[in-house]
């Protein structure tokens, strides 16, 4: 899981650990900077879009597949200015959000100032990585995915706000499954080869 945060700290490492994920195969989770990470990362390795980045950390990026929200830009007072609060999201229909969550609509908390720019939409979607959340009045994109992957997902908003110990967000629960199967494969494929090498020492 790569987490939420600001600034450019451990930006070019968190970029690094959501490639090796992506290439191969271990579930990745992002939130918030972190769905951000697996944009930039995709941009840069799959769409070949080598200085792509967020205006957050490279304000003149050539590629600015994460930018300021244009309302933000107006800002100069950025104390409490953030995008805040629950806003709808509406899930694309088999996409693994939807199974996730088990519905096309959804409400979730935000804290953020940085979208995915949606100029780049069609040339992400067209190479394998898709949004499968939208905010229904503003368009933005609220969830991305990779559906060719057994479990990558990136979300722009902070589902542990809304989260318990009760009632744990789905997201992290369906992660927690998606680590302990592969877990288990990875055991099984292990104890397999174990069992072959025993034998051929008999």
């Amino acid at each position: 899981m790569v987490a939420l945060g600001f600034g450019h700290r451990g930006i070019e490492g968190k970029i690094i650990a959501v490639r090796y994920a992506r290439e191969n195969g271990l579930p990745f989770f992002g939130i918030c900077l972190g769905m951000q990470m697996a944009v930039i990362e995709f941009a840069r390795n799959v769409l070949g879009l080598p200085h792509a980045h967020s205006t957050e950390v490279d304000a003149s990026t050539s590629d600015p597949v994460i930018n300021m929200m244009e309302e933000q830009k107006k800002i100069k007072m950025m104390g409490g200015t953030m995008r805040l609060g629950a806003y709808p999201c509406e899930i694309t229909k088999g996409s693994l959000a939807h199974r996730i969550y088990g519905t096309t609509h959804v409400s979730e908390r935000h804290r953020h100032r940085y979208e995915f720019n949606n100029s780049y939409l069609e040339h992400f979607e067209n190479n394998g990585m898709i949004a499968s959340g939208i905010n229904p009045d503003t368009c933005l994109v609220e969830i991305m995915e990779i559906p060719s992957h057994p479990f990558f997902i990136g979300v722009q908003y902070h589902p542990e706000l809304k989260s318990t110990v009760e009632k744990p967000a789905p997201l992290f629960v369906h992660f927690i499954s998606a680590v302990k199967k592969y877990n288990d494969q990875r055991s099984h494929i292990k104890n397999s080869l174990l069992q072959s090498e025993i034998q051929l020492v008999k």
